[in-house]
This record gives structure tokens, C-alpha cells and sequence, in this order.
């Protein structure tokens, strides 16, 4: 896989990185998101396939993304389908900070140093091209904007965003509530997106246990609080 094209987890961490504080919003969520957003680029890349609400090796050659790869070596050992809940919903210790680092070392953020309350050391992480990120905010913005079917990675990204909370960072108060909900209406037009975007949702309402039921209609709003958190 080459680095020409950026992968939609570094494009879901970029939209959520707020540029005024360096910090990601939705932390906690995000986390969730970047493990669905790898479902989804795996996908694309043609080595994993859904069948059903689980997910299946279908060609195991490593993509060249070393992040990517481990995901896809960590599949491969589960030897059978593994549901997409159960996936997400496991230990992925590091995955937001192992993708800042990512950026980092790509040249997209750079690491800033500080302190919380004069004491505790703090990193947070500035975008270093804003072009880069309002081009990938265009990309939303259009889809919502259009009403046209988006590509198959624009409508995952959009579906993902819904699903880990980040409609009301991009589009805050009453004046974003229909680009709110037009971006969780993106979700219907890429299978792969959606499978990984309800599962996400699944995973932070506790309905990991119980298998989705097929036709059933996208979930509300994901809870959680919107406040910031650093992103290391």
C-alpha cells in the first residue's frame, strides 16, 4: 500500500484534533473508531471482507502499513470470522497515541510539550499543513452539502465520525443539527462503513453480547461527553 494516499484512521484522528488546543475530542471513543477504521482500510486494501456481522481474513499479504499489518497478523491468528463488536470492543492499548506518533514521524502533526498545572508533563499535537485537514473537512462538508453517494472512504470516514461522537465537534449548536444529521445519514452508503460504525456504537451503549439483527435502522447518537481531553 503506498503513502500517496493517506488511511482513514489518520484521517479520523486529523478531524478530530482540534487545532486551538492540540487535543483530540472524544478521546475515549476514538480509540473505539480508530480499531473500526482499520476494519475498513483493510477492507478497501481487499484482505478482509464482512460476512455477516463478523469479519474475515480473505487474503492475508501484508499491505506494507506496518499498523495495519499487526491488525491484520492479529486477525489472521483468530483462525475463523470474528465479530466486529467483539474486535473493537477488545485491548487496543496505544492505538491513538501509536498513530499520533505515525503523524508525527509522517510530518502531518508535531508534538508540543508542556505542563498541567505546572507539574505534570503534557504532550499535545498540532496539525503542521491545515490544508491537509480542511481538505478532508471539504470532503465531508460536500457530501452533506451535495446529497450525492460519496466515495466509499468519504462515507466510511463519515460514518465513523458519527459513531465516535464527532458530529458535534465539526458541526457545534443548534445551527449544525441538520449537518448532524445528514452526516449520520452518510452511514447507509458504504456496507463495510456502516457494519464497522454500528459496531462501534454497539460497543459504547454495552451491546457487544447480542448479535445485530439484520435491517435494523441506524442507532441514535452515541453517548458520551464532548469535553476534550489531551491527547497523550
Amino acid at each position: 500500500m503506498g503513502r500517496s494516499r493517506r488511511t482513514i484512521p489518520e484521517e479520523l484522528l486529523l478531524l478530530a484534533l482540534d487545532p486551538t488546543t492540540g487535543t483530540t475530542a472524544q478521546p475515549q471513543s476514538l480509540d473505539l473508531g480508530l480499531a473500526g477504521a482499520q476494519l475498513v482500510e483493510l477492507a478497501l486494501a481487499g484482505r478482509i471482507a464482512p460476512d455477516g456481522d463478523r469479519i474475515a481474513v480473505v487474503m492475508p499479504r501484508p499491505t506494507g502499513d506496518p499498523t495495519l499489518d499487526s491488525a491484520l497478523e492479529l486477525l489472521r491468528r483468530r483462525g475463523s470470522p470474528v465479530r466486529a463488536v467483539h474486535w473493537i470492543g477488545g485491548p487496543r492499548l496505544g492505538l491513538r497515541q501509536t498513530y499520533l506518533s505515525h503523524l508525527e514521524r509522517c510530518g502531518m502533526v508535531h508534538a508540543v510539550e508542556g505542563q498541567m498545572c505546572g507539574v505534570l508533563p503534557t504532550t499535545r499535537y498540532q496539525a503542521t499543513d491545515t490544508a491537509i485537514s480542511r481538505e478532508i473537512r471539504a470532503r465531508l462538508d460536500s457530501a452533506i452539502r451535495t446529497g450525492v453517494p460519496p466515495d466509499p472512504r468519504t462515507a466510511a470516514l463519515a460514518a465513523l465520525a458519527h459513531a465516535v461522537g464527532l458530529g458535534k465537534h465539526l458541526y457545534p449548536g443548534n445551527e449544525g443539527r441538520s449537518s448532524r444529521s445528514r452526516l449520520r445519514d452518510l452511514i447507509r452508503h458504504d456496507p463495510m462503513g456502516g457494519l464497522v460504525a454500528h459496531a462501534v456504537m454497539d460497543v459504547q451503549n454495552g451491546a457487544a453480547a447480542q448479535p445485530r439483527r439484520s435491517g435494523q435502522g441506524v442507532p441514535a447518537q452515541p453517548r458520551g461527553s464532548m469535553a476534550r481531553a489531551a491527547a497523550h
